[in-house]
C-alpha cells in the first residue's frame, strides 16, 4: 500500500474507507452482549482491521506533513489505541488488571527497542550490508525511552513508600508530570529545534560528501601521507559513513518519490483515523473477556495478555518500519520505534494515572528481576548499536535475541 496508489484510487473505493465504518457496526451489534465463538472471531478481524486502516490513515496524514512529523503522527495514534485498551480492559475489574499498565507498557518498549529495532536493522543490512542513520537523534532519543522506562518502571520495584511494586499517591503523580514533560520536550527536539537530527540520512549524499572530504584532506596532507588514501573516503565509499540528511524522504515502494496526498485527502483520511481508533477501542473492550478467558485456560502468566495487547497494536507499526528499512531509510523506522516506546510511556503512564482517580484497584508498575534484566540489557545493547550512527547484521541479530528471551520469558517465567 503506497502513497502514489492512494492518490490515485478514489477514496470511496478503498477498504480503509469502508473497514473503520464495519468495524463501529461490529461494535454496535457486540457490545453489552455475551458474544459465541464466530461472534468474537468477526468482531476480532474488524478489530484488527481497524488496526490496520488507522496505521494507513496515520500514513496519509503523515505523508502530507512530511518527517519528522511523519514519524510522530503514526507513533501517538499507535499510542492512543493502547491508552484505550489498556483503559478498557482495566475497567472490567479484578485482581489481575492491576498489571494491566505495566505489562503492556514494558511489552511495548521491548518490542520497539528490540523487535522493530532489530528486524529493521536485520533488513536493511541483508539489503545494503550496513544501515546509516542519525547517531545525534537517534542517541537522544533512545535516552529518553531508557530514562522514562527507569522512572515508571524500575523505581517503583524500589520505593517503600507504598507495599509491593506501587507507587504512592504522590510519586505516581510526580511520575505522571515527569512522563508527560519529557515526552513534550522531545517531541518539540524532534519537530522544531534539532529537527534535522530526525531526518532520513540520504546514501548517496554522504558519500558524495565524505568521499570530497577524504580527497581533500589526501590533498592537504599528501606529502606527510605519501599518497595514501584517507581512510574516511575509503569508509564513504561503501556507504557506511552517516552526513547529510534528505528531507524529501516520502518514497514509495519501489523507490520513486510520491507526491503528497492532497489537503482533502489528507483531511479525510484524519477523520477516518478517529473513527478507526474508536473501533479499535471498543471492540477490543468486546472481546477482552475471551482473550482473559483463553490465557486462563492455556495456563499461561497473566502478563501474556499485555504482550498480546502491544504486539496486536504494534505490528502494523512494524511492517511501516520494516518497509522504510526496505527503502534504505533507517532513520524513519528509529523514529518510529523509539518514538513508540516514548510516546508508550510518556503518554499512558499520566493517562492511566489520572484514570486510577476512579478506577478501583492497586496499580502495579514495578518490574520483577527478570524484566530488570531485560531492560538493562537493552539500554546497553541500544546505546552500542545507536552511538556509531552505522550498524550490520550483528547488531540486528542481538537485539532479535533479547527480543527472543522477552517473548519466552513471558511464556515461561
Amino acid at each position: 500500500m503506497t502513497m502514489s496508489a492512494d492518490n490515485s484510487t478514489p477514496v470511496v473505493r478503498q477498504w480503509t474507507t469502508w473497514m473503520p465504518v464495519l468495524a463501529l457496526l461490529a461494535l454496535a451489534f457486540g457490545w453489552g452482549r455475551d458474544l459465541p465463538a464466530l461472534g468474537v472471531t468477526v468482531v476480532a478481524l474488524c478489530l484488527f482491521s481497524a488496526v490496520l486502516a488507522a496505521v494507513h490513515h496515520a500514513e496519509v496524514v503523515a505523508h502530507r506533513v512530511g518527517e519528522p512529523l511523519g514519524s510522530l503522527v503514526l507513533a501517538v495514534a499507535v499510542t492512543v489505541i493502547e491508552v484505550g485498551l489498556i483503559v478498557m480492559l482495566m475497567t472490567g475489574g479484578g485482581e489481575k488488571a492491576s498489571t494491566y499498565a505495566r505489562d503492556t507498557v514494558f511489552a511495548a518498549v521491548m518490542i520497539t527497542c528490540n523487535g522493530i529495532v532489530g528486524l529493521c536493522l536485520l533488513v536493511g543490512a541483508v539489503r545494503n550490508r550496513t544501515v546509516i542513520f542519525n547517531a545525534e537523534g537517534s542517541g537522544g532519543a533512545l535516552a529518553t525511552v531508557i530514562t522514562l522506562a527507569s522512572m515508571t518502571l524500575v523505581l517503583p520495584t524500589f520505593t517503600t513508600g507504598a507495599e509491593g511494586p506501587e507507587f504512592t499517591a504522590g510519586q505516581l503523580a510526580f511520575a505522571a508530570v515527569a512522563s508527560l514533560g519529557l515526552y513534550i520536550l522531545f517531541v518539540t527536539v524532534q519537530t522544531v529545534r534539532h529537527r534535522d537530527y530526525f531526518l532520513p540520512v540520504e546514501r548517496s549524499e554522504v558519500r558524495g560528501a565524505a568521499v570530497s572530504h577524504g580527497a581533500a584532506k589526501s590533498s592537504a596532507h599528501g606529502a606527510a601521507g605519501g599518497g595514501g588514501k584517507d581512510r574516511d573516503g575509503d569508509r564513504a565509499a561503501d556507504g557506511d559513513v552517516p552526513g547529510d540528511v534528505d528531507e524529501d524522504a516520502d518514497v514509495d515502494e519501489d523507490g520513486e518519490h510520491a507526491p503528497p496526498p492532497s489537503n482533502r485527502a489528507a483531511l479525510t483520511s484524519l477523520g477516518l483515523l478517529l473513527l478507526s481508533l474508536v473501533a479499535v477501542v471498543g471492540n477490543a473492550k468486546v472481546i477482552s473477556p475471551t482473550i482473559e478467558r483463553g490465557v486462563d485456560n492455556a495456563g499461561l502468566p497473566y502478563g501474556v495478555v499485555g504482550v498480546v495487547i502491544a504486539l496486536m497494536v504494534l505490528l502494523p507499526e512494524t511492517l511501516s518500519a520494516v518497509r522504510s528499512a526496505r527503502r534504505d531509510r533507517m532513520q524513519t523506522s528509529l523514529n518510529l520505534a523509539y518514538g513508540s516506546a516514548i510516546a508508550s510511556i510518556g503518554l499512558t503512564v499520566p493517562t492511566i494515572a489520572f484514570a486510577s482517580l476512579w478506577l478501583s484497584g492497586d496499580l502495579e508498575l514495578g518490574l520483577q528481576p527478570v524484566h530488570l534484566v531485560l531492560l538493562a540489557l537493552t539500554a546497553v545493547v541500544s546505546a552500542l548499536t545507536v552511538v556509531p550512527g552505522r550498524a550490520t547484521l550483528l547488531q540486528g541479530g542481538v537485539h532479535l535475541a533479547l527480543f527472543s528471551a522477552f517473548i519466552f520469558l513471558s511464556l515461561s517465567p
